[in-house]
């Protein structure tokens, strides 16, 4: 809270700077959060170490609650006409880094509101990363106690080391943001458009400063910058960390990593072949196109050059399965991450072998170590809840009166925080301003069941869970 507090203040000083009245806004929920965040800490200075699974699971999920109802204030409170549910959806899509909005006129928007769009998400995404070494490991989440740092370590022991991890990799994030930002700077950006726009690419979240997201450029070299730094954003800041550290191979020899980067090649690939029996450019021009979209899908950034759904209905189909793959595990995407489907595949290859060979003994393995029973399990219930939260959220939109595409795409966004859904309503092209007010609360609660990797929160819902 003291930090959103802080992290206020900055658009702040800016619309000072500029001579926008909009200070004043920031300035009062800027004072207002800060308050309460100096209370929760004055009731809360006992010692934090010895909290329990269950605190732990509670507390993770009130964090993601309570951050996103300040972070609104502002956006409530200027003259954006918009109302504390639209301002809600926006900030939970900000922090949660998918993407999806409900503001229009974004070429017209004062600039601090567009700051506190892009810090929103570039806050989101270290915390993802911080959430994705330090907390859902050790509460097992989907199979997240996969990357457990030292499995026989005490929580005393992993804690100090996890917080130097953590502070590492924010020095590389922040690092990667301001390369980032000078590429788009030396690719013809405006300055401030070169920050915001390196906040929310390497945060994989995608939002913009124009309505045309980074089809507005019409640039070559800014739409290749984009395209890397999202691929960097949906690697393991973790191997990059060793990497610098003098282990660059590490990277390379991460299965996740190559199966990551071989569904992004094939993808373009394929994406490239199609879209040259749709539409009439050259094969440069067309490669740069679905290259920077398909991408922008895969990670879950939703930036967009253009609106892909009229590229025909294969693209459209294609675009919405992308939509649920996401990228590796410690990495600022979302989605249902790389190595669970190498854990479902070598699980499914394991089974396929038994049925050959009954009395053989086959072992599942993940990165040339045996998995253990245990993430199999999690990640085979993972699978389920997510087919079954998307499929309660679409039936659940397509209730409030959304049509088919809408509703099936609006889940899948939502869930896999990929930002824009499909179709002329909420697509590339559009934004989910027209949506009623029940749909975009229940949008904003995929969004943070996907964020938190279903488990987190659905856990809540279990009446055993509040038994002593």
């Amino acid at each position: 809270m003291s930090t959103l507090a802080v992290a206020m203040c900055l658009p702040a000083i800016f619309d000072v700077t500029v001579g926008n009245p909009d200070w004043q806004v920031f300035a009062l929920a800027a004072a207002l959060t800060l308050f309460i965040g100096v209370m929760l800490v004055l009731m809360t200075r006992g010692d934090v170490r010895n909290i329990s699974i269950r605190q732990a699971f509670v507390l993770t999920t009130v964090v993601w609650v309570v951050i996103p109802s300040f972070a609104a204030l502002p956006l409530a409170f200027a003259d954006l006409k918009l109302s504390y549910t639209d301002a809600f959806f926006e900030a939970m899509s900000g922090l949660t880094t998918t993407g999806s909005t409900v503001m229009l006129g974004l070429d017209f928007t004062p600039p601090g509101i567009l700051l506190w769009r892009a810090l929103l998400q570039w806050l989101g995404g270290i915390g993802i990363i911080a959430m994705a070494i330090a907390i859902l490991p050790l509460l097992q989440v989907g199979g997240m106690q996969l990357f457990r740092m030292e499995s026989s370590d005490t929580s005393d022991k992993v804690m100090p080391r996890t917080t130097q991890i953590v502070t590492y990799i924010s020095v590389l994030y922040l690092a990667l943001t301001g390369l980032c930002a000078l590429l788009y700077w030396f690719g013809g950006m405006s300055g401030f458009d070169a920050i915001t726009h390196a906040m929310t690419t390497i945060a994989t979240g995608g939002f913009s400063n124009h309505d045309a997201s980074i089809g507005f450029f019409k640039s070559p070299v800014i739409d290749a910058t984009a395209t890397v730094f999202m691929v960097i954003g949906g690697m393991p800041f973790v191997l990059y960390l060793q990497a610098i550290r003098g282990a660059p191979a590490r990277l390379i020899r991460d299965s996740q990593v190559r199966w990551f980067l071989v569904i992004v090649f094939m993808s373009i690939i394929i994406m490239w072949f199609y879209r040259a029996g749709v539409v009439e450019d050259s094969a440069l021009a067309r490669l740069r196109s679905v290259a920077f979209n398909v991408v922008s899908v895969i990670t879950g950034t939703g930036y967009a050059t253009e609106d892909y759904s009229a590229w025909g209905p294969f693209a459209v189909s294609a675009m919405f399965f992308l939509m649920f793959v996401g990228g590796c595990a410690g990495s600022t995407t979302c989605g249902i991450k790389i190595f669970r489907f190498q854990v479902l595949y070598a699980t499914a290859k394991n089974q396929m072998h038994r049925l050959l060979q009954p009395h053989g003994v086959f072992i599942p393995y993940y990165n040339h170590r045996p998995i253990p029973e245990s993430v199999t399990e999690s990640v085979m219930g993972f699978f389920f809840l997510y087919a079954l939260a998307f499929a309660v959220i679409a039936m659940c939109l397509g209730l409030l009166g959304l049509d088919f595409l809408t509703a099936a795409s609006g889940a899948a966004t939502a869930i896999s925080n990929v930002g824009p859904g499909l179709g002329p309503r909420i697509g590339p092209s559009g934004t989910f301003a027209t949506l009623p007010d029940t749909a975009k609360w229940l949008l904003s609660f995929g969004m943070l069941l996907g964020r938190l990797e279903l488990f987190t929160v659905l856990v809540l819902l279990v009446p055993s869970f509040w038994r002593k």
